[in-house]
């Protein structure tokens, strides 16, 4: 989640489309708040691994 974030924030950013920069932008807040979560040993979704 975190690099496909990347990936929409710097297409919207050289194309200049705020949507996609926009999108990018919450797709990396939302993938580092998983990111965390996970690495502090709480379950997220209901497991605590995810394969």
């Amino acid at each position: 989640m975190i690099v496909l974030g990347i990936i929409l924030l710097l297409i919207g950013y050289f194309t200049g489309l705020s949507l996609l920069y926009t999108i990018g932008g919450i797709l990396i807040l939302v993938g580092v708040v998983l990111w965390i979560l996970g690495a502090v040993g709480r379950p997220v979704g209901g497991r605590k691994v995810w394969f």
